[in-house]
């Protein structure tokens, strides 16, 4: 490799490495920022929307996305907070947007599945459903992988939006795919965890799972790991075709809505039982738990050493991941259930009563 390449190389992996776009930041749906944050977190700017903000955002090089209840979908200057464009549709946006080249891919409430252009938000396409969409898109070789509210995992191309594939279930798809070795994985309100290749729509895998899951799947290795709404996280293995196990807590048992951070030293997820979990990634016992004091409709994200986490009291907590202890805290103005979004040094989120916040470090 000569030193022009490498440079190249090094350069292009630190700006990808800066940017989040998608839900949970890979195509794994691990939760992991590359991006790192300081120490202290200051407000440096703010955005109101009349609505609620439910969408969790999305970071460019140059931009950052998300939707309101407003029916809105915006794209900001990440800098400065400055509107550079919006596009109106006809319901809510309660999706996160996925970016993958010049598009911005996102669905709304009335069921339409949209791309737009990434530089003006000009439309581009749309492909119609029969229920609201609050899964984000996962994209693979030249398609994108979503479910929808009407009992159904679509598949469409990127460059016209047509159809490529369609899986109906017995019950409502909210989880964003994890994209795996070319197969997308999701469970839904039927109790099943799926596996389909992407290329040919073949469904690769059907696993009882036994409660329905409104929690998009994070894999490590073999074993994907997702909140459910019989008050369980359950680790399966999808070469195996099994569980591997299932945590309950022994006291409070209230459904997980939100997904979970996985990595190789814990498994974090917040709760409607109000708490946020560490879980072994092997063994699905509780390492620690803190309570959060408000119900956890949202994901964390993890930051180097740092869990970041929003809840329905409007906090946005730091917490450490090796003990649960509180680093750093936010009171916001309204609750939290969009999730975290971090990139270029700072973190984004939305909060429901319509403000859209940047934190980063105070010049």
């Amino acid at each position: 490799m000569t030193l022009a390449v490498l440079i190249l190389s090094l350069i292009c992996g630190t700006v990808h490495a800066q940017l989040w776009t998608s839900f949970r930041g890979d195509a794994e749906q691990t939760g992991v920022a590359r991006a790192s944050l300081a120490e202290r977190l200051d407000v440096l700017w703010t955005f109101d929307i009349d609505e609620p903000i439910e969408s969790t955002a999305t970071v460019d090089a140059d931009r950052v996305y998300f939707g309101g209840l407003d029916g809105t979908l915006y794209a900001l200057d990440w800098r400065t907070g400055k509107k550079i464009w919006t596009r109106d549709f006809d319901d809510e946006v309660k999706a996160s947007p996925t970016l993958m080249d010049s598009l911005v891919l996102v669905g709304d409430e009335m069921g339409a599945f949209h791309a737009l252009h990434r530089e003006t938000g000009a439309p581009l396409w749309s492909f119609a459903t029969e229920g609201g969409i609050q899964s984000s898109a996962s994209v693979h070789v030249g398609r994108a992988v979503f479910g929808s509210y009407d009992n159904s995992l679509y598949c469409v191309t990127l460059a016209t939006g047509e159809l490529a594939w369609k899986v109906e279930t017995d019950g409502y798809v909210h989880a964003t795919p994890a994209i795996r070795d070319g197969i997308a994985f999701a469970a839904g309100c039927d109790g099943v965890m799926r596996g389909v290749e992407v290329t040919t729509g073949e469904e690769r895998i059907a696993i009882d799972v036994r409660d329905y899951v409104g929690s998009s799947p994070g894999f490590l290795g073999d074993v994907a790991y997702m909140g459910t709404f019989g008050s369980q996280v359950i680790a399966v293995d999808v070469e195996k075709g099994e569980l591997v196990w299932q945590y309950t807590h022994p006291v409070r048992n209230f459904p997980f809505y939100g997904s979970p951070v996985v990595t190789d030293e814990g498994v974090y997820i917040g709760g409607r039982d109000k708490m946020v979990h560490a879980l072994d990634p092997k063994t699905g016992e509780a390492v620690w738990t803190y309570a959060a004091g408000a119900r956890v409709d949202g994901s964390p994200v993890l930051v180097g050493d740092r869990l970041f986490v929003g809840t329905q009291g409007g906090d946005l907590i730091a917490l450490n991941r090796d003990d649960g202890s509180v680093v750093w805290k936010f009171e916001g103005g309204g609750s939290f259930t969009a999730s975290p979004s971090v990139a270029h040094n700072r973190l984004f989120i939305g909060s429901d009563d319509g403000v859209f916040y940047c934190f980063g470090a105070s010049e």
